[in-house]
């Protein structure tokens, strides 16, 4: 089945860190975010992620080198996770926004003649947290193979908020504008570790796809864990910040 076609290149990883390009995607993520969808605004992404962590402890292998794997995992600790996690984002009061948390490179397709980008593949829309989509997107930099070393830094993560806060006065934002942005995008970027591990999890059982799911699983909670002292220290500093003003 054919629903369109699109004349235009997929981008790869590398192509999304490229400043221009990067420029691009936060100018017409600002729009995708507008759009208003009818139906609830409630954002789905908690509910989602104790629905993955449900299925996932149920699950049962086959193979036993797989099945080893498995049991060395501590849904217990996850769980423990998932719920601190969630308590420090909420505090953060995110805008929520109708997101389209993939935006991997396969889901961004450029016209280069034209200078023209689009966005495809929306089966994982929903209502939900500014920070989670740009942050997942933020993640997406390193890969299928999970180079977190091409993590976009603060400078390029600012570039990107300026033109996503004020495309027509990128230089103008406010520096607690942009302060906020990058504090929920940061905190969100650790939602997206978790919900990618459980979600690979799921697959790793369920999916004909040739490809190790579960080590992509220990790869994205490996990083969570590995990032998760910085994430959570850069959000409580801001709150604590702002509680005192």
């Amino acid at each position: 089945m054919v629903q369109s076609f699109i004349n235009a290149r997929t981008l790869s990883p590398s192509d999304m860190g490229d400043c221009k390009i990067a420029k691009k995607i936060a100018r017409h993520l600002r729009k995708f975010h507008q759009v208003a969808i009818p139906g609830s605004r409630e954002p789905q992404l908690w509910n989602d992620i104790f629905k993955f962590l449900n299925e996932a402890v149920t699950i049962k292998f086959d193979d036993s080198g797989k099945q080893a794997r498995y049991e060395s995992i501590s849904f217990q600790e996850i769980q423990a996770e998932i719920n601190e996690l969630k308590d420090l984002t909420d505090l953060l009061n995110a805008p929520v926004v109708f997101a389209h948390n993939d935006l991997l490179s396969g889901n961004l397709m450029l016209n280069d003649k034209e200078g023209k980008l689009y966005f495809i593949d929306f089966e994982y829309g929903s209502y939900s947290y500014r920070g989670y989509d740009i942050g997942n997107h933020f993640n997406e930099y390193a890969g299928l193979d999970c180079d977190y070393s091409l993590y976009p830094d603060k400078d390029a993560q600012y570039h990107f908020f300026k033109n996503y806060l004020e495309p027509e006065k990128p230089l103008e934002v406010p520096d607690k504008d942009l302060e906020a942005i990058f504090v929920e995008t940061n905190t969100y970027r650790l939602a997206s570790h978790i919900y990618w591990a459980l979600w690979a999890l799921i697959q790793a059982k369920a999916s004909p796809i040739d490809f190790d799911y579960l080590c992509y699983f220990f790869r994205r909670y490996n990083e969570y864990k590995k990032q998760k002292e910085a994430c959570f220290s850069l959000a409580q500093n801001c709150l604590l910040r702002s509680s005192s003003h």
